[in-house]
């Protein structure tokens, strides 16, 4: 008889995460250390939907400083520990702080935000990931503002043909690793996977965003990091799951300065950006970056810079361009380089939103249009990467 082989635990629990998880675990090729870390993050997956995480994820390195410092003590180096000994102190101050104000909402009470009134260029480059909310409602005002919004990008013309939705859910949905959001616009899609759709929700919610930001409020986009058992939960009736998919969430609400460390930490290092070089390209093979400073191009310098800067899961940027100038004006066209289905679609519709924004601010024309035959196939019939998606055209003649 031929001995069945069972499936490692790892292989299963592998097959159980998300795309953005796998695609960290690939980069680790040792296989006992891949196998560690896929138990690491499965052990992480089931803490960060408890509410907990975000305060827990430095008490490791706050006992690791404790243990080291004791062992100074042992070995009679009294001076160097007594030095030493004030940082696991002061980590521990500062977890218990963040617990007190930001779980517990002990705290004083802040003000809300003002408006802005910088041009759409600034505001797309100076908006952040707002990751800490005050426990407030929405105002009249903010709400009123915030469903017009909504209301103008659902309805204004997409780039494909299905229907996509935008729920509101007024609810304390647990998210990683944002605390105390309240208020958060649910992206729904059709179950059945179509990818204008998913370029549509980026694009239309993006822009619903600048609003926000516009008002003063925080946004923060949440994909992996949402807990989707809690989001159907307060949706009810509202989700269908055999004709509804949920794309991802955004947090909505004001923004708070009681910031847990690690979350401090956590914007710091996932706020950075790849250079203008490595996202836009003068030729199909993306080997010659596009060249700026002449014209055309130098007209829509800061509508290059706006993508630059467009949110993007895990801070991926995922999202290439090509532009090359035709009889008609000059083209743009956007393509993902990873295979992943929903983040990378959803980041090509947020550089399309941010893309328009940019051009409607600089009054020139334009419109979207789908050129599949820039899409090919490798030779073993897969999707080829890049993967191209769609174009923007130029009305200049």
């Amino acid at each position: 008889m031929t001995a069945v082989t069972r499936p490692r635990k790892s292989d299963i629990i592998y097959k159980s995460l998300g795309a953005n998880e796998q695609a960290i675990i690939d980069k680790v090729a040792i296989p006992w250390l891949r196998r560690l870390l896929i138990h690491a993050v499965a052990q992480k997956m089931k803490l960060q939907f408890t509410g907990w995480l975000q305060y827990l994820m430095l008490v490791p390195a706050t006992l690791g400083l404790f243990i080291f410092v004791g062992l100074l003590y042992l070995l009679g180096l009294n001076t160097l520990a007594n030095v030493l000994l004030v940082l696991p102190l002061l980590l521990l101050t500062i977890i218990v702080f963040d617990v007190i104000t930001s779980r517990f909402h002990i705290r004083f009470p802040e003000a809300l935000p003002k408006p802005r009134t910088e041009d759409v260029f600034t505001l797309i480059k100076q908006r952040r990931s707002c990751r800490s909310y005050q426990i407030r409602k929405l105002t009249s005002e903010h709400a009123q503002g915030l469903a017009q919004s909504v209301s103008t990008h659902l309805n204004a013309p997409k780039l494909g043909n299905v229907p996509i939705r935008l729920e509101w859910v007024e609810a304390p949905i647990t998210v990683w690793p944002v605390v105390n959001a309240r208020h958060f616009l649910v992206a729904i899609a059709p179950a059945e996977y179509d990818r204008s759709a998913i370029l549509d929700i980026g694009r239309s919610l993006q822009k619903i965003v600048i609003d926000a930001t516009k008002m003063g409020l925080g946004t923060c986009w949440i994909g992996p990091g949402a807990d989707h058992v809690s989001v159907k939960s307060h949706l009810g009736d509202r989700f269908n799951a055999d004709k509804d998919a949920i794309i991802c969430l955004c947090a909505v609400g004001y923004p708070s300065g009681y910031i847990p460390l690690f979350i401090r930490i956590f914007n710091a290092q996932f706020h950075k950006r790849l250079p203008l070089s490595a996202l836009f390209f003068a030729d199909t093979e993306m080997s010659q970056p596009l060249d700026m400073k002449i014209q055309p191009w130098s007209d829509f310098a800061a509508c290059f810079e706006s993508c630059q800067w467009a949110p993007s899961s895990y801070n991926g940027q995922t999202t290439r361009c090509v532009a090359k100038q035709i009889p008609e004006g000059f083209q743009v066209d956007f393509y993902a380089v990873t295979s992943s289905r929903y983040y990378a679609a959803v980041a090509i519709g947020i550089w399309c939103g941010n893309w328009e924004m940019g051009i409607d601010a600089l009054e020139m024309k334009g419109h979207f249009i789908q050129q599949t035959e820039l899409n090919g196939k490798s030779d073993h019939g897969h999707e080829k990467l890049p993967h191209y998606d769609i174009s923007w055209v130029s009305d200049i003649s």
